[in-house]
């Protein structure tokens, strides 16, 4: 009869086996997109950052390009501020000093994390006179004191673009600040009887050159409870540790750590290896460290060694 042990041995470092060596089928996250850095709450991908966050914002591949994601369309993010919470989206058909065309309705989601921040809109090729419009609750749209925004604007020659004559009329032009989106959250154009807007982010300390001016839309976003909860208590330390935070889709939501290795922990990656870190998902119904599970591995070799050697022994003196 062949001597089992080989048998035996594979078997046991089949089922016992150190984590590092076990795949996981848990998407690879980036630490940046393009030239954006990734971190928490945003991912590249599903299973990457903060659940509410995903799908609004991913990395598109292969244009490496990070993209915001509403049911009005997908808008290229330029920066992100981790800081102040902010980032800058900048939507195609949004006019800028050297593009200027007709627009589409800028549209978010109510549900998603998202709201308008703090840059200023101008609506372009409205009907005149814009002193005319009024919000629902009967308040002037246009705000008359940045009106000299309009007029700077209305000086670059890209405006016959919007279908206007050069140096228009300003009374087609309306600085639109605090800007409100309506209960679809959506610029609704159509509804302001304008054909086209801007977004300035910063005017970089030339109000009268839009050629200077910093265009895109500044949006807010919000923690949730359960980002809260997760920054504060796990997620800065699997950052630091050089893991990406995210979460395990689809059947569970729960917290994860995803190392460069492609091993995933519910702690950090630095304790990978350790005794303490029980959070390897190479077994989901075990607490015991890969170590200990070695160490229970090296008794039932030494085990079976010293059993089958006295059973070879027993036979070797037999009548």
């Amino acid at each position: 009869m062949e001597d089992p042990l080989p048998f035996v041995i594979f078997i046991l470092i089949s089922l016992f086996g150190p984590p590092c060596s076990v795949a996981t089928d848990h998407p690879s996250c980036l630490t940046s997109c393009g030239s954006l850095q990734l971190k928490y709450p945003f991912g590249s991908g599903s299973g990457c950052g903060s659940m509410r966050f995903h799908p609004y914002v991913t990395c598109a591949q292969p244009s490496n390009q990070l993209l915001l994601t509403t049911h009005s369309g997908s808008y290229p993010i330029t920066s992100i501020s981790y800081s102040t919470s902010t980032l800058t989206i900048t939507p195609p058909y949004m006019s800028t000093c050297t593009s200027m065309q007709q627009s589409p309705d800028l549209g978010l989601d109510w549900a998603s994390p998202f709201q308008l921040g703090p840059s200023t809109f101008l609506l372009l090729s409205c009907i005149p006179p814009t002193s005319s419009l009024i919000t629902i609750e009967g308040a002037p749209v246009c705000d008359p004191s940045s009106s000299y925004l309009c007029t700077s604007f209305y000086t670059c020659p890209s405006v016959i673009g919007l279908g206007l004559p050069l140096f228009p009329p300003t009374n087609t032009c309306c600085v639109y600040s605090p800007a409100n989106l309506n209960d679809k959250d959506e610029l609704d154009l159509k509804e302001l009887q304008c054909g086209g807007f801007t977004s300035v982010v910063s005017l970089m300390d030339y109000p009268t050159d839009p050629s200077r001016w910093e265009y895109g839309v500044s949006l807010k976003y919000t923690h949730g409870a359960f980002d809260n909860y997760y920054i504060d208590n796990r997620c800065k330390a699997c950052e630091d540790s050089g893991g990406v935070c995210g979460y395990s889709p689809p059947d569970d939501y729960s917290f994860v750590c995803v190392c460069k290795n492609g091993v995933n922990t519910t702690t950090q990656c630095s304790n990978f290896m350790s005794d303490q870190d029980e959070g390897i998902f190479w077994s989901s119904a075990s607490s015991l460290t890969w170590k200990s599970w070695l160490e229970i591995l090296a008794g039932l070799l030494l085990f079976f060694i010293a059993s089958t050697q006295d059973f070879r022994e027993g036979v070797s003196v037999g009548p």
